[in-house]
């Protein structure tokens, strides 16, 4: 079943690569801003024509990485848990979603550990999927549970292209997941796999094309249309695909889940 969500987002007017602090961002490889411009404002279109509330924060000139508003904060049940993001920087952009978190009327925390919102910290219906490894500590996971007082499952990330959680696994609805198993350490296999043995399973080739870095609304699936195999797993359960193409963001390491924030009051 689909149900209203509201998100926010953040316009790539300023989106470039100009440092590289994961395996998808080469600086000597040109962005074209205005096709990021019209990919993202395809996205925040289709999310309005399926239903959805779409927020924007204003952008930053210097803060190229902006765009990526499902990093700044992860908000449960109208409690803001801020970020503090593990690369210098990045660390700017905390700043300015703060602001407009706190401009809306939400008590932000600010937490004491390096932490990169829904990157790494996954609302899953009774818990919090939490990803380390890459950027996200451990200690953040305590504080965030700390924080929500839900329960918070830590697994552990080893793939570096699969460097945030949020691009090697997505949640379809309060049941279920879909995960690209090898993005994981063993134990962390073992543990998804005991909490969801209907889980819809990825390829290498799906998480490539970015297609677990996809937002679900219950019934909806906002996916990478290069995510063909995925896709079709997907509708085979029941669930819609709607392709949205945001490739010029993966040239950053980003997609369709990272530039969405989902304000869960």
């Amino acid at each position: 079943m689909a149900s209203p969500r509201r998100y926010l987002v953040c316009e790539p007017r300023f989106f470039a690569v100009r440092y590289a602090i994961n395996p998808w961002m080469h600086p000597d490889r040109p962005v074209d801003t205005a096709l990021a411009q019209r990919q993202w404002r395809t996205l925040v279109d289709t999310y309005r024509a399926h239903g959805h509330t779409v927020e924007t924060v204003e952008p930053v000139p210097g803060l190229p990485d902006m765009v990526f508003a499902a990093n700044a904060a992860v908000v449960v049940e109208g409690r803001v848990f801020g970020s503090l993001f593990h690369a210098p920087e990045r660390r700017p952009e905390s700043v300015p979603y703060q602001t407009w978190f706190k401009d809306h009327g939400f008590d932000v925390h600010q937490p004491e550990s390096v932490c990169e919102g829904e990157g790494d910290l996954v609302p899953a219906g009774r818990w919090i999927l939490a990803g380390t490894g890459f950027r996200t500590t451990r200690e953040a996971h305590r504080e965030a549970q700390e924080f929500f007082g839900v329960p918070v499952i830590s697994l552990t990330l080893v793939d570096p292209y699969f460097y945030h959680l949020d691009t090697a696994l997505f949640v379809l609805d309060g049941e279920n997941i879909a995960y690209y198993p090898e993005a994981f350490s063993p134990g962390s296999r073992e543990v998804l796999k005991r909490l969801y043995p209907d889980a819809v399973i990825a390829t290498r080739d799906d998480a490539m094309a970015f297609g677990l870095n996809s937002v679900s609304d219950g019934r909806h699936v906002f996916i990478s249309p290069g995510a063909t195999a995925l896709a079709d797993r997907l509708a085979d359960r029941g669930y819609v695909p709607v392709p949205v193409d945001l490739s010029e963001f993966h040239k950053a390491g980003g997609g369709i889940k990272c530039c969405t924030q989902e304000i869960r009051s």
